[in-house]
């Protein structure tokens, strides 16, 4: 297994622009295994679940120069931990919940980038803002003053044929610049958050600034 995740890392590294940032997603990854990533020069890592991340966060204190990147649906109730843990939230999904943010950030004198997960088509399993209401949020979302919100997150549904999946990541990539040409003060769509293991080379395709690759790099998780 030494040295398989640093040549999975090479091989997909060679076939992406400089432009994008690389995330692993360590969900169910052992500190080990992120050690290895790490030493084949990955520094972003990505994680679902806050109580998981904080344990291998305690193991890897050693890795001071790590960004940590929270993927997962956040509760409101987590919120503070969210904070405290993490650099990166992209799963924000909801006024309510930005605000949220927006005003334990202040108390904590944080100012964590933030991503706004959007979805673009129905389906139950997702969490995000459907379009309509994201563009009617935007004025208050423009008032959070203590998150730096950097962009758009998507998640397609699973059982989309490719150029469905395209569709997606392209219709992201058209409201984040509908968004950008309002010139808001406080909003800024320079980050697009979409691809993962199963779909990244359509996202890049798409313009996609970060991917976000678990199985790729570290085999299937258990189930």
């Amino acid at each position: 297994m030494t040295g398989a995740i640093a040549q999975r890392l090479s091989e997909i590294r060679q076939q992406l622009p400089e432009s994008v940032r690389l995330i692993a997603v360590t969900k169910q990854v052992s500190p080990e295994a992120m050690r290895e990533a790490y030493a084949a020069g990955v520094r972003d890592f990505g994680e679902s679940r806050i109580s998981e991340a904080e344990l291998k966060q305690a193991q890897l204190q050693d890795l001071p120069d790590i960004t940590w990147h929270l993927i997962g649906h956040l509760q409101s109730n987590k919120a503070r931990k969210a904070l405290e843990q993490f650099q990166w939230i992209h799963s924000i999904d909801s006024l309510k919940l930005a605000q949220r943010l927006n005003e334990l950030a202040l108390e904590l004198s944080r100012s964590p980038f933030i991503c706004l997960q959007v979805k673009l088509l129905q389906d139950p399993n997702k969490y995000g803002w459907a379009v309509p209401q994201l563009l009617a949020d935007l004025p208050a979302l423009n008032e959070c003053y203590n998150l730096q919100i950097q962009g758009l997150m998507t998640i397609p549904p699973f059982d989309l044929k490719a150029s469905e999946i395209l569709s997606v990541f392209d219709r992201t990539r058209k409201l984040a610049d509908e968004i950008r040409q309002q010139n808001w003060s406080n909003i800024q769509m320079q980050q697009l958050s979409m691809g993962m293991s199963g779909d990244y080379p359509l996202a890049v395709q798409s313009g996609a600034t970060m991917i976000r690759l678990g199985r790729i790099l570290f085999g299937e998780r258990a189930s």
